[in-house]
């Protein structure tokens, strides 16, 4: 019997990210993942419950770009996608999902949608599942990747996508709760109301398809409607998944979000999320669920993951750019330079630069 080795694997996997020489020839880590995933599928080659869930995460669906909507599902990209301050667009979700929708798997998008749904569907996000029997509204933002699980054959809707960007100057989109982590982004409808919202996405479709000089006003209006209204209501209920299934989905969840800072590929990119609260807060979860979660399912804390996957990474960045040192700790969320050498000198009894030193000789 053989036995994977998730850490030997992403090691070797990392270092070969940051050799410029064979770069161009790696697969990306979500297709080297499946790759590996589907090899020790068909071979008796058994892995720990933690490697298999880093190996997992690896596998889940890339951030959705609006390039990559516009590529995937449409098979074109308009003209002035590159060109605008923001984005905006709205479509009927039968030209995407038909009578016989697929499950959709987990993803981020790296922009707004909110989608007014039609049947029988299961929202998935963190630990929390909701079953939406009817009519629902759903406001879905770039933090937190979520599914969608069809749970009949009618399934019908309308949804609109936008960046941030598209309301600069008409007030902080993201700051609303409809987007915040930790609240529920569903809300069921009854029938008046699905018909009443209905309304709004059809006037949003006509609106685009004119040629009024300030039609972009009016869309940006059409969309404040659908978030007063969803905010004079009540969200769906959250029920919880069990003790083991809700462990494994937040783990799964948080080691996406950590991988997906990686690798470092310029001194200007910074991590964004360092400290466990920061997870917590995109996780949607209190950080004490968090350490538990991680703790059962991988035998370490949120703090001792995060530290070495940075550190893993420091020494690809030490050994494979010639950034200085002061570049590489602030790259790695450090603000100052003396923080960054003693976390180095704490994991592997060596100051970066004697690091760097004999691994360049």
């Amino acid at each position: 019997m053989h036995y994977f080795s998730c850490p030997l694997f992403l090691s070797g996997f990392f270092e070969k990210e940051h050799n410029q020489d064979i770069k161009h020839n790696t697969l990306n880590k979500h297709e080297f993942a499946i790759q590996v995933f589907e090899e020790l599928s068909r071979e008796d080659i058994r892995m720990r419950q933690s490697d298999r869930l880093i190996l997992l995460t690896l596998c889940m669906e890339p951030t959705q770009s609006l390039e990559d909507f516009y590529n995937q599902k449409l098979n074109f990209m308009p003209d002035n996608l590159k060109k605008e301050m923001g984005h905006f667009n709205v479509f009927n979700l039968d030209d995407f999902l038909g009578k016989h929708a697929k499950p959709i798997p987990y993803s981020r998008k790296d922009y707004f949608k909110i989608s007014l749904l039609n049947g029988h569907k299961r929202l998935s996000y963190a630990d929390k599942v909701v079953d939406v029997a009817d009519y629902a509204l759903l406001f879905a933002n770039p933090l937190i990747p979520y599914k969608w699980e069809p749970l009949g054959d009618e399934q019908s809707g309308y949804f609109c996508i936008f960046t941030e960007a598209f309301f600069n100057h008409y007030g902080n989109i993201k700051e609303y709760p409809l987007f915040q982590p930790g609240n529920v982004p569903v809300f069921p409808l009854s029938i008046t109301q699905n018909d009443s919202i209905q309304n709004i996405y059809l006037k949003m479709l006509e609106e685009i398809g004119s040629d009024y000089t300030y039609k972009y006003d009016v869309l940006r209006n059409l969309v404040f409607d659908l978030v007063h209204i969803a905010l004079r209501m009540q969200p769906a209920t959250a029920s919880s998944y069990s003790a083991v299934n809700a462990a494994t989905r937040i783990s799964s969840l948080f080691m996406e979000l950590l991988e997906r800072q990686f690798p470092i590929q310029t001194p200007a990119q910074q991590m964004l999320l360092r400290s466990p609260s920061e997870f917590a807060s995109q996780l949607s979860v209190h950080i004490n669920h968090l350490n538990r979660a991680l703790k059962e399912t991988t035998g370490k804390t949120t703090s001792q993951i995060i530290a070495e996957r940075v550190a893993q990474e420091a020494q690809a960045l030490l050994r494979h750019t010639q950034w200085n040192i002061g570049e590489i700790a602030w790259s790695l969320g450090f603000e100052e330079l003396s923080p960054f050498i003693n976390f180095f000198k704490k994991n592997f009894n060596q100051s970066p630069r004697s690091f760097r030193n004999i691994s360049t000789v």
